[in-house]
């Protein structure tokens, strides 16, 4: 598998954006697991690495990881750093599945064997993997210059939209049929907007992280494809063989006065449709850790907080077990993923009925990206308000949770949000309509 490296601390600080772009002008397989660009907290880590030519092998790993009290500096030390996508994980569950994106790999993960490591709170910075290739980074770290002003998008131009907004509309009455029905009660419905032109992934991730500052952003680079990603929710963190996941589900803007901001913060919180599909989802998700975890370990640490970023409110629940022992990535995988957060329950009729509904794949939305230690540890996040990248183009998918309560109109203009600012990224507009 994979081994541990030694971390050499630099003697200063240095900026995390002027060294990617460094790397990313000079290497063709690059990471950033971006913590925010006016983080205080939490870890980032920047390097380049090698095409896992079997991705399937990473599914072996053990899991476990050091305890928080255990971790001496750097919790990340080497291991991969990667995407999985939506359409593999829905067949491995026994759902029907979209054929795949014939231009972005299922799987994509790279060898993280030399990196930089970023630690926001004390603002130290480490250079990880062996001597020779944590020095070359180190070098480079220093002589990183302030990156250019990121260059504005390309004219705008109109996205294609894999539905119209008066279909969407329809979707969601489709789901509140199957509600009724007692086929699901609570389900994810997706679409997709599309760009025919290619983009200039690194600038776009550099609008993006601007636009929309997250705690889990990221751009990963494979043979070509790019993932940019400017996501907020933590899909799953296993350390001292405790598995976490932080659904989300519930969204607000930011106020543009304190008063004004207290009381979106605080109609999110009370609102009914937004607490029932919290709920929902944080039942589903202790199912699904509990096949994997000892029996009477699986709680919930958090219900229903308000977490406050610079540009959302979000309603954020915690769930946490204790893994079994031998529990395999591949193991924690086959139980929880895809994320009930980005299906519906029950996961497997939710996903059977999104697949009739959304007519094409998901792709690396709705799948989820970070990193995998050779030591059991991870830290993966849902790929959400992201972008994907190819040699002909890219695209950015966008949905949100139907209940029995969802207003139509109100869920067409939730994924205009949600979608907006991935997609103006990269010089595209939304349709009319959304």
């Amino acid at each position: 598998m994979s081994k541990e490296y030694p971390a050499v601390p630099l003697d200063a600080w240095v900026d995390p954006e002027a060294v990617f772009c460094a790397l990313a002008d000079g290497a063709d397989d690059v990471f950033w697991l971006d913590a925010g660009p006016t983080a205080t907290a939490g870890w980032s880590f920047l390097g380049t690495g090698r095409r896992e030519e079997h991705p399937d092998s990473v599914r072996e790993v053990a899991l476990g990881g050091p305890t928080t009290d255990e971790i001496v500096g750097v919790p990340f030390r080497g291991g991969w750093v990667g995407w999985l996508s939506y359409e593999d994980a829905a067949a491995r569950a026994g759902a029907p599945a979209a054929e795949p994106d014939a231009a972005v790999p299922q799987a994509a993960w790279l060898r993280a064997e030399s990196f930089l490591a970023f630690d926001h709170a004390t603002r130290r910075v480490w250079a990880v993997g062996e001597e020779a290739d944590a020095a070359a980074l180190a070098s480079l770290a220093r002589g990183a210059v302030p990156p250019h002003p990121v260059p504005p998008p390309p004219t705008a131009v109109e996205a294609s939209a894999r539905h119209r907004p008066d279909e969407y509309a329809g979707l969601v009455e489709r789901c509140r049929d199957h509600i009724r029905e007692g086929d699901a009660y609570q389900l994810c419905l997706t679409t997709r907007f599309t760009l025919d032109r290619p983009v200039d992934a690194v600038a776009a991730y550099r609008r993006l992280r601007t636009a929309t500052p997250s705690h889990h952003g990221g751009f990963i680079r494979v043979g070509g494809v790019a993932l940019a990603s400017a996501s907020p929710e933590q899909f799953l963190e296993v350390g001292g063989g405790t598995v976490r996941t932080k659904p989300i589900k519930g969204t607000r803007p930011r106020g543009a006065t304190p008063d004004e901001d207290a009381a979106l913060a605080a109609e999110l919180r009370a609102n009914e449709k937004e607490r029932a599909e919290n709920v929902m989802i944080v039942d589903l998700m202790r199912n699904d850790l509990s096949r994997v975890c000892e029996p009477g370990s699986v709680g919930v640490d958090g219900l229903l907080e308000v977490e406050s970023y610079p540009a959302v409110h979000q309603l954020v629940s915690t769930v946490s077990g204790r893994l079994l022992p031998g529990t395999t990535l591949g193991g924690l995988l086959d139980a929880a993923f895809p994320a009930g957060s980005m299906t519906g329950a029950p996961k497997l009729s939710a996903m059977t009925i999104l697949h009739e509904l959304e007519r094409g794949p998901r792709g690396v939305f709705s799948g989820c990206f970070g990193w995998v230690g050779g030591d059991g540890a991870l830290d993966l996040a849902m790929v959400i308000r992201s972008i994907v990248a190819h040699a002909n183009g890219a695209y950015v998918g966008a949905g949100g949770g139907i209940t029995w309560r969802s207003d139509p109109p109100a869920e067409v203009a939730e994924v205009g949000i949600k979608a907006r600012a991935p997609l103006a990224a990269i010089g595209a507009t939304l349709p009319p309509g959304w």
